[in-house]
């Protein structure tokens, strides 16, 4: 089995985000958040690539330096696997409104790895995969709160 193939077999989940910045305006805010995340060794980022959608609906890759030093973005130098391409980063542009910016993240879920190899040894396979956004889940409770007691839950 080649290296590169054995470091998959070890991997735990990989996901993206598509992070929107409306009207390019980055505080970070979330950023040691997501550093706390990789020292801790839940997440590793595999890509991460800062794009803006111009008015006019094109879509560029904003290097890190372009921020300025609005935000300390350095710890993220190099952050680059090689997965996103050129169609991806215009597919991560499709969901952008005009005049906003957003960062894409790659990465895998290094808390789930000893899971997924054990899974994956006994022949398991993940047939399907999804993440439900957290204000679905809010209106999920807004209507179950609505129908009163019982709500429709499961008893």
């Amino acid at each position: 089995m080649s290296d590169d193939l054995s470091e998959l077999e070890d991997m735990g989940p990989v996901d993206y985000l598509i992070l929107e910045f409306p009207g390019n305006r980055m505080t970070g805010e979330g950023f040691p958040l997501l550093v706390d995340l990789v020292e801790r060794g839940i997440i590793r980022i595999l890509d991460l690539q800062f794009i803006r959608k111009d008015e006019d609906g094109s879509v560029t890759a904003v290097e890190l330096t372009d921020f300025g030093g609005e935000v300390d973005l350095t710890v993220f130098e190099g952050a680059s696997s090689g997965l996103l391409d050129q169609s991806d980063v215009d597919d991560a542009g499709s969901a952008l409104e005009p005049g906003n910016s957003a960062g894409v993240i790659v990465y895998e879920n290094v808390w789930a790895a000893p899971f997924a190899r054990a899974m994956r040894r006994s022949g398991a396979q993940i047939v399907a995969s999804g993440r439900i956004p957290v204000q679905a889940l809010l209106a999920s409770l807004d209507a179950a709160d609505a129908a009163g007691p019982g709500g429709g839950a499961a008893a």
